[in-house]
């Protein structure tokens, strides 16, 4: 069975980026966090979720953990107002659909946070830029090939 273009393009730069995780697809849609622990065998706080949000009209993406919600109230001081992006921006803006949005592998670089609860675990994992599609990586990984400013976010 051939890959999925949007796992292919995930993969490329994957290697671009110098990433050294291994990517998994899996049987079932991964598209909460808890799903994607379930289907791991690892604590849903070592899922990185990659919420892409809309701040008058650019995008800004914060990587939290899976124990995590982003509490817009407590990060909109240092990213500007926020509001959940719709299926359509989240297309234009990673090249991704909703439930697979990689931290990288996007059109144009996106301003990028990082929850420092995800430090707590030596191997992250995160979409693939395909809602069946994770990768494993580390906290420090992670933050080089993303860019990402340390945020607490809840």
């Amino acid at each position: 069975m051939a890959e999925h273009a949007s796992i292919t393009r995930f993969r490329e730069a994957l290697a671009a980026a110098g990433g050294t995780g291994e990517i998994r697809v899996l049987p079932d849609s991964v598209h909460t966090a808890a799903l994607a622990a379930q289907a791991l065998g690892c604590e849903v706080g070592a899922i990185a979720n990659s919420l892409l949000f809309d701040s008058e009209g650019s995008p800004v993406l914060i990587l939290t953990s899976g124990a995590h919600r982003v509490d817009t109230a407590v990060v909109e001081d240092v990213t500007g107002p926020l509001r959940r992006a719709d299926k359509d921006f989240v297309r234009v803006h990673t090249g991704q659909v909703i439930g697979g949005v990689s931290p990288i592998a996007h059109p144009s670089p996106i301003p990028t946070y990082i929850d420092p609860w995800l430090r707590r675990h030596p191997v992250l994992w995160a979409a693939a830029g395909h809602p069946a599609a994770v990768f494993s990586t580390s906290y420090d990984e992670l933050v080089r090939m993303t860019g990402a400013v340390e945020l607490v976010v809840a």
